[in-house]
């Protein structure tokens, strides 16, 4: 399978599959299409599978669009404004990603629910207790909010990110959540109560604009309907 990533700030990936390549993505992820590929959609891993996708931000229902004869090409566009990630993924390598940052990926991906296993994390971190674990082999493709920075982390070494920053990391990254430290620093720092604490060893991928803070950006502007007495 080719790809490439096209569209600036609203990003598309485009793909170009052989005959009898596949992937899959969730309800409604397709963008366009040749005439040669077919759709199936259906509930993956059954009723359970179903809901567990559900729970980590993802559609019920997944589709499968398979390439006929000759090469045939498909495209996924983000549904926010941002980054798309491809991830080249070995056999077992995981990526833990924060809810609906999956995009589409090769039939061979695995796509999993992540329960964090600190409470603290779960409950203040900004990513919440469900997160998606995508396991290779296999080209999967994320879409992330604003434009994507990377860090390699070293054993040990330490990230302290502000809350909702967080976009991916890999399953040996620790993720642990402190209090922001003085008093003044709460109060007026502006960066919230709690901050989310990255351990590698890693790849961590944080994003710049999480939609949850383009939100509180916007909401200040938006006209407020008054009722008529």
């Amino acid at each position: 399978m080719q790809y490439e990533i096209l569209g600036g700030s609203m990003p598309v990936v485009v793909c170009k599959l052989s005959p009898g390549e596949s992937l899959f993505t969730e309800s409604g992820g397709m963008g366009w299409m040749s005439s040669n590929i077919s759709m199936s959609t259906n509930m993956e891993g059954g009723l359970l599978g179903g809901l567990t996708r559900k729970f980590s931000g993802e559609s019920l229902f997944m589709t499968t669009y398979t390439c006929g004869n000759g090469e045939g090409v498909i495209s996924f566009p983000a549904s926010f404004p941002g980054s798309i990630i491809p991830f080249d993924l070995q056999s077992g390598e995981s990526i833990i990603a924060q809810k609906k940052a999956f995009l589409c990926a090769e039939k061979s991906v695995q796509l999993e629910i992540h329960f964090k296993q600190k409470m603290g994390a779960g409950l203040f971190g900004g990513e919440g207790f469900i997160m998606q674990r995508i396991t290779g082999p296999g080209k999967t493709f994320l879409e992330i909010d604003g434009s994507t920075i990377q860090h390699n982390l070293q054993p040990g070494e330490v990230m302290v990110v502000d809350t909702g920053h967080v976009a991916a990391h890999g399953s040996n990254v620790q993720m642990e959540v402190r209090m922001a430290k003085g008093f003044k620093n709460v109060l007026f720092g502006g960066e919230g109560l709690f901050l989310t604490e990255l351990r590698g060893p890693g790849p961590v991928w944080l994003q710049t604009m999480p939609a949850m803070n383009l939100a509180k950006t916007i909401i200040p502007f938006l006209p407020v309907q008054r009722s008529s007495n």
